[in-house]
């Protein structure tokens, strides 16, 4: 009998949950606003130290070691540059989302991560990058790895800061193609963005509306926070010798060969000397010598000039050099060792690079050169893609209405 009862309570107590829910007018698919807009995070990226004040400021390895007269001279325990760190976290999440979100172009199709997607390295896979209604650009998409601690920017050093490089390629017709006008007002018409620059930037008035010095800002912090230091050489160069096996102990001690010299222009430990260097790699079929340097710095010594760029993650942004030339790390070291000025065209006279000479070095050496060069590997420290933009969180809620989703 008390089993009886018991079945008939629970088939009841079931029946009325299901007549509830029945009856129950179906929930609002719109969440609140304030449940759609991302909270910005108060930690900093790996890599960093919230101070007092908080600031992310960049703690690494490297900082322990000095440079003799602050310039490294291919050891392996040599300090790195200063770096441009200080932003607060919420600074550099921000710009985060503001990096990934294609909104920032004209037309809402192309992101900074367009050209520099993180798992090719921060570089896009392509010999020329693709621009605004796909116009192929003349030069490859640099890496952004490390780019807080160089002093020029682009392939041929026309930017000195971040917010200049950011600008030149958010205002440029051939690539992003926005303007200034047009930036402010999308942003500006975007709750969610409201939100996070009041949060990045703490002292704006609340009725105040986004500023483009804060855009530029919070891109150039999250690229700031781009930092690879911690690939297996690192660990090696930090003492640790088994990080390395035999062959690409041999490939390192060809890097810093005076026969090879590679060191002396890609020092470690960012593996780029900063400077400007003529070395004469040829451009792709048809296509006229690109002058360089020479055009920014109006110098005719620097005609096919261009930034060294850094090794660090080089095995993930083939294929190589301005022009993206090289499909592979083999051609590329091979390259020099055929010989001083073999690619020049015969009516270009070049002040080729001292450094680039005749090196002869054997099919053995440049295997293990790129053994070597693949240790730079380092994505330790690889941002998080945002998993929903904030430009994405009206078209989001907007569809959430449709009773067919």
């Amino acid at each position: 009998m008390m089993r009886k009862q018991s079945w008939l309570l629970k088939s009841s107590l079931l029946g009325l949950f299901f007549l509830t829910a029945y009856l129950m007018p179906p929930p609002d698919k719109t969440p609140p606003s304030d449940s759609v807009i991302p909270e910005l995070r108060t930690q900093c990226p790996p890599g960093f130290r919230k101070n007092e004040h908080n600031e992310c400021v960049a703690i690494n390895l490297y900082q322990q070691y000095d440079s003799p007269n602050n310039q490294g001279v291919g050891g392996l325990q040599t300090a790195p540059p200063p770096i441009r760190d200080g932003f607060s976290p919420q600074q550099i999440d921000l710009g985060r989302y503001l990096f990934f979100d294609p909104v920032l172009s004209v037309d809402g199709k192309l992101s900074c991560a367009s050209c520099h997607q993180p798992e090719k390295g921060f570089s896009d896979g392509l010999a020329t990058s693709i621009g605004h209604q796909g116009k192929k650009l003349k030069r490859s998409a640099p890496s952004l790895w490390n780019v807080a601690y160089l002093e020029r920017l682009f392939w041929d050093g026309r930017a000195t800061t971040q917010e200049e490089q950011i600008q030149t390629s958010l205002y440029s017709k051939e690539e992003m193609a926005n303007t200034p006008e047009n930036l402010l007002h999308t942003l500006n018409g975007i709750e969610a963005y409201q939100k996070m620059f009041r949060a990045a930037f703490p002292r704006k008035d609340y009725n105040d509306g986004i500023a483009l010095d804060e855009i530029y800002t919070a891109i150039a912090a999250f690229q700031s926070s781009l930092v690879s230091l911690n690939s297996r050489y690192d660990r090696y160069a930090h003492g640790y010798h088994e990080a390395l096996n035999q062959k690409e102990i041999e490939g390192l001690n060809v890097f810093r060969s005076f026969v090879a010299r590679c060191a002396e222009c890609h020092t470690p430990p960012l593996f780029t000397n900063q400077q400007f260097a003529v070395i004469g790699s040829p451009e792709p079929t048809g296509v006229p010598l690109d002058p360089g340097a020479q055009v920014p710095f109006h110098d005719k010594s620097l005609r096919g000039a261009f930034k060294v760029p850094t090794l660090r993650n080089i095995e993930k942004t083939a294929p190589y050099m301005h022009s993206g030339s090289f499909p592979s790390l083999h051609e590329a070291v091979e390259f020099y060792t055929k010989g001083r000025g073999h690619a020049v065209p015969e009516d270009e006279t070049l002040y080729l690079h001292w450094h680039i000479w005749e090196p002869n070095l054997s099919g053995y050496e440049i295997d293990r050169l790129v053994d070597f060069l693949k240790t730079l590997t380092d994505e330790a420290f690889m941002p998080q893609v945002p998993k929903t933009l904030p430009s994405e969180l009206i078209s989001n809620a907007l569809n959430s209405k449709d009773p067919g989703t």
